[in-house]
C-alpha cells in the first residue's frame, strides 16, 4: 500500500512539473495549415536553404517532392552535391552539429506528427523567438532553446518584416505536414473509393436478399 501511494505521489507530481513547464513555456499559435502544392513548394524550398544546414530527413528522398508537383528541374535546383534520387540529408558533418548545439538536431520527416498539433507547435517555434535581457535570442515556446532563430522573427523591426516571416514559417509547417504522411492524400482518396464500393455492394446485396426472400415467402 505505501509503495502505490508512494508511486501515486511521483506521478502526481510529475503532471505537476509538467503542467508548469507548459505554463511557463508559450501558448501555442493554433493557425490553419494550408496544404496547397504552391505551400509546400515554397516550404521545401525555405527547409533545403536554411533548415538542413542543420536538420535532415532521412525518410524523404528528393525524387518524392514531385508528388508536391515539382518538376525534376526544380527539384535539380535545390541539391547542392546531391543527386535527385538522394535522401534529403543534411549537408552539415555530424560531428559539427553535435558540436554546436552539444547534441544532433533532431530529423524533420515526422516532426509534424512528433506530438499533438504538431504543425502548429512548428510554427509556434519558428516564430516566437525574442531578445532576452542579455540580449541573446530565446523562445517562447521552448525557453533556453539551442536552436538559433533561423528565420530572424527576433530581428523582424515591422509588422511587415513578421508578416512575411509568418508566412515562411506557415509554408516550412505545410512541407513538413506532408513530409510526416506522403501517402496521405492517396489514401483517403483510396478510401473514398472503398467507402463508394461498400455502400454500393450493400446495396445489391440487400436488393439480392429481398428478391430472394420474396420467391421463398
Amino acid at each position: 500500500m505505501r509503495k502505490l501511494l508512494v508511486l501515486l505521489s511521483a506521478v502526481a507530481m510529475s503532471v505537476v512539473a509538467q503542467g508548469a513547464m507548459a505554463s511557463a513555456a508559450g501558448a501555442l499559435k493554433m493557425v490553419e495549415i494550408d496544404n496547397s502544392e504552391q505551400a509546400r513548394q515554397r516550404g521545401v524550398e525555405i527547409v533545403v536553404s536554411t533548415c538542413m544546414m542543420c536538420h535532415s530527413l532521412k525518410y524523404i528522398k528528393f525524387s518524392d517532392l514531385t508528388e508536391i508537383g515539382m518538376t525534376k528541374e526544380q527539384i535539380n535546383n535545390l541539391l547542392e552535391d546531391q543527386d535527385i534520387n538522394d535522401r534529403m540529408m543534411s549537408l552539415t558533418p555530424v560531428e559539427v552539429r553535435k558540436e554546436s548545439y552539444g547534441k544532433v538536431p533532431p530529423d524533420l520527416s515526422v516532426m509534424a506528427i512528433a506530438r499533438k498539433k504538431g504543425p502548429q507547435h512548428i510554427y509556434t517555434l519558428l516564430t516566437d523567438y525574442y531578445y532576452n535581457e542579455e540580449e541573446e535570442t530565446d523562445n517562447h515556446l521552448f525557453p533556453g532553446i539551442k536552436m538559433p532563430d533561423a528565420l530572424a522573427y527576433a530581428d523582424a523591426e515591422s509588422d511587415e518584416e513578421r508578416a512575411e516571416i509568418e508566412a515562411q514559417a506557415h509554408d516550412v509547417a505545410s512541407f513538413l505536414v506532408w513530409a510526416a504522411d506522403p501517402s496521405a492524400e492517396s489514401r483517403r482518396t483510396i478510401g473514398t473509393y472503398v467507402i463508394i464500393y461498400l455502400i454500393i455492394l450493400t446495396a445489391l446485396l440487400y436488393l439480392l436478399k429481398r428478391r430472394i426472400w420474396g420467391k421463398i415467402h
